[in-house]
Order: structure tokens, then sequence, then C-alpha cells
């Protein structure tokens, strides 16, 4: 068999030798797709990973613990005293309950019960608020383990009682009533995102975009420490931004205080008490002796 060698026509190296712009057309096309394909690639590999909401992993394991609170209005104001009691469970649960109790004879009841094998798992909550520093006297109870959810209202100016009743899909990562365990637990400089069950009164599941906030120094007697400020931001949907804002309830930011020594500690927290109540301030406290 007889191979020729071919000498390349002059029409073929004219063609060749072509500048692009003389090229044919779905030449110039599928040069221009693949240099979009790989600008594309490089953005997807360069643009910052978008944060997924997960649980809290346990570096702090939670005990038992007692401390003393005074809650301030955000102009200072003391408007009550109050306790953070904390214990650990038969099976390793942590029972957590903070209770104020108002100049006006108003009372906050919240408890928790979580899990804390490698990552924080909320198990059960209650929410219990009466007196005039309230809108309505409210007792709410959420279960993880069955998903049910009572909700019971009533105005104070003698209106109807009112109960919701139902069960929710809680996701791993709801924390109601842990958002400073949730702090205390962040690596210095990290965020994360959780969620809550807004009851506004019907129970709604919303993120909580975590992330600190910049350092603040602080004096414990003679001495300044260094405070790291998160910001617990609710994410609302569009729509769900829109009826909260028609509705006269969107939830503020709560913002808390973790002094960042070897062992981080609680020092302030500001924002509501509930997702749609007003902001308020907690600060510690320590006992005194009367004269």
């Amino acid at each position: 068999m007889r191979y020729m060698l071919q000498t390349p026509t002059s029409t073929q190296r004219a063609q060749t030798l072509a500048p692009a712009r003389e090229r044919p057309l779905h030449t110039k096309l599928v040069t221009r797709a693949a240099t979009l394909c790989l600008l594309s690639l490089v953005m997807m590999l360069l643009w910052p990973l978008a944060l997924a909401a997960a649980p809290v992993p346990v570096r702090f394991a939670e005990g038992v613990t007692h401390g003393f609170l005074l809650l301030r209005t955000i102009d200072g104001a003391l408007i009550a005293t109050g306790d953070l009691l904390q214990v650990v469970g038969r099976g390793g649960a942590v029972e957590s309950r903070m209770v104020f109790r108002f100049n006006d004879g108003s009372v906050f009841d919240e408890a928790v019960v979580f899990n804390q094998q490698r990552v924080f798992t909320l198990q059960s909550y209650r929410l219990s608020q009466h007196g005039p520093a309230f809108s309505e006297d409210t007792d709410i109870s959420l279960e993880r383990a069955s998903g049910k959810y009572r909700v019971r209202t009533k105005p104070h100016s003698g209106g109807r009682e009112e109960v919701i009743e139902g069960t929710l899909s809680l996701p791993p990562d709801v924390y109601n009533g842990m958002v400073l365990t949730v702090a205390k637990n962040l690596p210095k400089g990290a965020s994360a995102i959780v969620h809550i069950v807004a009851f506004t009164p019907e129970p709604r599941i919303i993120e909580l975009e975590v992330a600190p906030s910049g350092e603040h120094k602080m004096l414990v007697g003679q001495l300044t420490k260094t405070a790291i400020h998160y910001t617990f931001h609710p994410k609302l949907g569009s729509w769900l931004k829109l009826f909260a804002t028609l509705s006269g309830r969107v939830p503020a930011d709560y913002h808390v205080w973790i002094a960042t020594d070897e062992v981080p500690a609680f020092v302030r927290f500001e924002g509501p008490l509930n997702p749609t109540g007003p902001v308020w301030r907690i600060e510690l406290t320590s006992p005194h002796w009367p004269d």
C-alpha cells in the first residue's frame, strides 16, 4: 500500500494562518464557551462557601451552675433579678433553667433539657411568662421525641384564652433557650447557622446566623480582659419577612459577649427573651452582704 504525502493547498494554508476574527463562526463560539466554563469553575473554587445549618459540636461540656443575673432595659433601668440554674440529670442530660422575677410582679421562667454527646441536642423546651411586663400571659412546651408543641396565650385585658397544638419536624440544631451555650462553644472567629422555633404564637422554624462582631475590653476588678461579641441574626425568607413586618413581629438580633480566657464565660446578653419580645439586657451579678 502506498502512502502519499499531501501538501496543504493554498486555501488550507490561508485558513490556518487566518486571524481569529476571520475563522469560522462555530470555532469562535466553541472557544468562547470553553473560556466561560473555565471562568465559572475558577469562581466556584474561589467563592466563599456558604455556611450550612448544623448541630454545634461540644467543646466545653456543661455542668452544675448557679449564676446570679440582673435584667435591665437597654437604657440601663433594673427591671428584674434572676437565677441561672443548671444540673446534669440521669443519662447525662443537662437541665437548664433561667428565671426572672420582675419588680412589677411578673415572672419569666424558661427551661430546656439537652444532650451533649459530641454535639448539643435540644430534647425539650418550656417557657412561661406572666404579668404586666409581657403583652400577654404565655405558656409554651416543645418536645423533640414526639415533635409535639403546645402554646397557650391569654390577653391581660380579659380576652379569651387560646391554645394551639400540633407537631413539628425539628432540625437537629434547634437551640431555643441555648444561645449562651452555642456562643461559648464556637471556636474563636468561627461562624455558624442554627435554628430556633419562633412562637408567634404559631410555631415557625427560622435560621439564626451566628457570627463574631468584634472584640471588647472589660474590667474584672483591676484586670483587663477581652470579650468576643457574637451576633445572632434571624434569617427570614422573603415571604416570612413580609408577614413578620406586616404583623409587627420581626425578631430582633441577639447579642452575646463571651470572655475569651482558657475556659469561656458568658458576661452579657442583649436581645429579646422570646423571639418577638422587647430587647433587654442580661448581666451577671454577685451577692453582697447587707450592712
